[in-house]
Formats: structure tokens, sequence, C-alpha cells
């Protein structure tokens, strides 16, 4: 069976998009992408769809999508093979703590400091500092609170790490509170009104 002039157009875009998303050093926007091809940006949306599509059958290879931009990346099962190959230490597993702070930071991010202290109920300084090194988060900007502090928001490389195309690829979660709001006033976070 031959292929019309469009699904041929088609496929030699999502092969250029495929190209250029192979030799980027990090995620960009697919207008960056149309704008190198020379596109429309509903052909590299299009192309993108077609990657997407192509990798879920089979590929080891995953299309990350993250705030407006797409990056190539390996699957999530490549990564003891692909250690072992580039000789990475496995010595950066993440500690308990890091563990419990990336999930408070990704499912409610942006959040503060004194938000995730809350939440852990410990002092997360040294732990949010470990994973800045480790980029897996970063800092998002401030809150509108006295003091203004800083705002952290996971990154591409947190996605990375755990296999995961989006934040949408996230397990639901149903029991993680809400992170305590300042008190304007003190600048600290509010007690909660006993009744």
């Amino acid at each position: 069976m031959t292929e019309s002039p469009a699904q041929d157009e088609q496929e030699l875009t999502a092969a250029r998009v495929e190209a250029l998303l192979f030799v980027s050093s990090q995620a960009v926007p697919p207008s960056q992408l149309a704008a190198a091809l020379e596109v429309g940006h509903r052909q590299v949306d299009l192309a993108l769809e077609l990657l997407e599509r192509r990798y879920q059958s089979g590929s080891l290879l995953r299309l990350q999508r993250y705030r407006g931009r797409v990056q190539l990346t390996t699957a999530p099962e490549t990564a003891a093979l692909i250690e072992r190959y580039l000789g990475l230490d496995a010595a950066s597993r993440l500690s308990e703590a890091a563990l419990e702070t990336l999930a408070i930071i990704a499912y409610q991010q942006p959040v503060t400091r004194p938000q995730i202290d809350a939440i852990r109920g410990v002092n997360s300084d040294s732990v949010l500092k470990n994973l800045l090194i480790k980029g897996l988060v970063e800092e998002g900007g401030r809150a509108e609170a006295p003091g203004r502090p800083i705002l952290y928001s996971v990154t591409p490389e947190f996605l990375q790490h755990f296999g995961l195309n989006s934040l949408s690829d996230l397990p639901p979660l149903e029991t993680l509170p809400e992170p305590p709001p300042y008190d304007p006033v003190s600048g600290s976070l509010a007690d909660e009104e006993v009744g």
C-alpha cells in the first residue's frame, strides 16, 4: 500500500523533528522546532504525536513533555543498562527524605520550604540543597508573602529520573494534605483552627 503525498510529508517532518530532538541537549519548545524546520506549528504538533505513537509501541525511546517543551529521552527500563554503559555511579540513589520531599514538590508545586517542612514534620534545608544540586528541583520564583520565600518545583530531570513523560503520569494521590497557608500578619505558617 502506497502512502499519500501528505503522509509522506508528515513522515518526513516527523523524521526531521526526531533528528532535532536527538541532537538537542535539553528540552525545546515546539515553536523552536517549527522555526528550525520552517514549517507551521500544526505540522510540528502532528509530527510529535506521530513520534509519541511510534515510541509507545515497543520503542526504548520516549517523548517527554514538560512546561510546553519536548525532549527525546530513553525508556525507564533502560536505566540500568545505560548506567552500566556510561559508568555512572549507582550511589546516586535517593534517600527516603529526598523521595518524600520530591513527592511533596511534584504534587503541590510550586511550594515553599516552610510548607514542605510542615508536611514532612522536619527541616528540609539539606534535602532541598541536595535536590537542587542533583537538578531534580528548581527555584521557581518567590511567594507573595512576608519574607518572599522561594517557591520550588520539579525539573525535566525529575521526569527523566522517574521515567515519566509528563507530570500527568504521576499516580493519583488522594490523601496528601494541602500545604498550610501563610499567615500574612506573622509571615509564618498559619495555625490550624481547633474546633
